[in-house]
């Protein structure tokens, strides 16, 4: 029985309004901007804290963490122990509460190492969506950001991500391994978001659901 869906997915390619519609569908909790909501309760953090002190921080280390932080939006986080905090201890805090979510079933993830924290989960399903650069760079702009400002984050964000993973999971980003479907979201949202819930559906049938990869 598949209870997790997870949406990993390269930057611009619309993962979050398709990650909504299929929430939407299967009755599930979406489970997006309200992560980063989450780690920000915990490390007690205020955005506003970020801007006034982001420029004396160390600019990798704060672009490893918004990266893989970032959902729908881009949020900014800050504590006054974050000097206390490194990039390792973030790691760790992801996975505490990715896993605290899949516990309670029922929900779609987007993105923050999902795929991987859950990969022994026999009761969840993950996809991962991409698209070529001309359709990020449309749906960004569709969405309000400037063409200078899409350009700049569909070149940043992946690599950024794709740094974080490699330095403290020791792995490559996306790993094909972990995922039961990749897909082009060039299709259109619709067919993607069908072609999800009939690959859940066909899998929900199935004693072993997420031991197979389609």
């Amino acid at each position: 029985m598949i209870r997790i869906v997870s949406i990993e997915r390269e930057y611009g390619c619309g993962a979050a309004n398709i990650a909504q519609t299929i929430a939407d569908r299967l009755g599930w909790k979406l489970w997006d901007q309200e992560i980063t909501a989450e780690i920000a309760r915990r490390l007690k953090c205020k955005a506003e804290l970020v801007r006034e002190r982001e420029e004396r921080c160390d600019s990798m280390f704060y672009g490893l963490i918004k990266s893989f932080m970032r959902g729908s939006f881009e949020p900014r986080v800050d504590s006054p122990d974050m000097e206390l905090l490194d990039a390792e201890h973030l790691a760790v805090l992801f996975e505490k509460v990715v896993k605290e979510i899949a516990e309670r079933g029922s929900c779609v993830i987007v993105g923050r190492g999902a795929a991987w924290f859950l990969r022994e989960r026999t009761d969840a399903f993950h996809a991962f969506l991409y698209a070529p650069y001309e359709e990020k760079l449309r749906r960004c702009v569709a969405a309000g950001q400037s063409e200078k400002e899409s350009q700049e984050l569909i070149e940043s964000v992946d690599r950024e991500r794709a740094a974080f993973v490699r330095k403290y999971y020791g792995k490559v980003w996306p790993d094909r391994s972990l995922y039961n479907l990749m897909m082009n979201t060039r299709i259109g949202d619709e067919a993607v978001v069908r072609t999800i819930l009939d690959v859940v559906a066909i899998l929900q049938k199935q004693p072993q659901a997420s031991g197979s990869r389609v």
